[in-house]
């Protein structure tokens, strides 16, 4: 039998409590305010006028990102105008940058708003961007809920971070 080895998801498992984190304990209002010279440690991979894209730390696919305001804010309708605006334009953005760097075959963007619909941050919005090939749903995630990503999270900072920027 062969093992496959998964140490990042531990840190995932373990970073769950049945207390809701307190406002000042957002990893993205954390990301958000830090020095751009964190951002590669941070894994941001770029910076609008009103919101940032970060890689998931604990991805679906490689390169699942997210894009989320820098202001903290976890109700839907509380989003400005101007920052709707630029997380549809980052995502669109996305998009492309995913369609020239990974090639991918399709895309799963969304949000999940609210506790039980599965947000982990609940407190501050955020939209993911799962790129997603043909066949990237195998017998590893649908009979043993393991998912394999074969690069690893600084190669795939590097990648995109360079990508947008451009």
């Amino acid at each position: 039998m062969e093992q496959l080895w998964s140490p990042w998801r531990s840190h995932y498992i373990q970073s769950f409590s049945s207390e809701t984190p307190a406002k000042d304990e957002c990893f993205l209002c954390t990301a958000a305010m830090s020095d751009m010279s964190k951002d590669e440690d941070l894994l941001i991979v770029g910076r609008r006028e009103h919101c940032f894209i970060i890689m998931n730390r604990y991805p679906y696919n490689a390169g699942h990102l997210m894009v989320t305001p820098y202001r903290h804010v976890g109700d839907f309708s509380e989003v400005q105008p101007e920052e709707l605006y630029c997380i549809m334009q980052t995502l669109q953005e996305a998009t492309e940058v995913f369609k020239k760097v990974l090639k991918p075959h399709g895309f799963n963007i969304g949000a999940n708003l609210g506790q039980v619909a599965g947000a982990g941050l609940p407190g501050h919005i955020h939209f993911h961007i799962v790129p997603r090939w043909n066949g990237d749903t195998n017998f590893m995630p649908v009979l043993s809920d393991v998912k394999v990503v074969s690069e690893s999270m600084e190669d795939m900072q590097k990648k995109l971070s360079l990508a947008f920027k451009k």
